[in-house]
């Protein structure tokens, strides 16, 4: 649905996310394509639907690998609140525990976190990065690579 502004955090904005509440800007991104893949299918049993795949060029400071337990231990997190249901609990309108993560890290300077992916059929080495901030110019760097030109772009819609 983004495929003409993959930078935008649109998305994520519009619907929140596991590490972002609605209204809140969010670049959610896998570290390699099957991860990619199984977020978007998130388990569904129904056939792949089309979808454009973007390739990034990351470049950007302060990010926070969830994947340590020191770390998630010294945030005062497990492991299982990081995988809770946050759709359900946003829905049932409670706070999940993951948004007070992100608005914690948030609040020390972080600009993201690399953090398992929880989809259906992921596994402890399906990685994902997820930014609160990220420009074109470091400390935060993000590049589409779109060497020949075939995103769409807005005006083509």
């Amino acid at each position: 649905m983004w495929a003409f502004d993959p930078l935008s955090g649109k998305g994520a904005k519009r619907y929140g996310g596991r590490f972002n509440l609605p209204e809140t800007s969010a670049l959610y991104t896998s570290l390699d394509l099957t991860t990619a893949w199984m977020e978007a299918q998130q388990g569904f049993p129904y056939k792949a639907q089309p979808m454009t795949i973007v390739a990034y060029e990351v470049d950007c400071t302060n990010i926070v690998d969830l994947n340590d337990p020191c770390t998630l231990s010294l945030l005062g997190f497990t492991p299982a609140e990081l995988a809770c249901s946050w759709e359900d609990l946003a829905t049932l309108k409670q706070y999940p525990p993951t948004w007070e993560l992100a608005k914690q890290l948030q609040s020390l300077g972080v600009s993201g976190i690399k953090c398992r992916s929880f989809a259906p059929g992921c596994t402890e080495r399906s990685h994902n990065l997820v930014l609160w901030q990220w420009s074109d110019t470091p400390p935060n760097s993000i590049r589409i690579i779109d060497d020949f030109n075939r995103l769409p772009k807005l005006e083509d819609l």
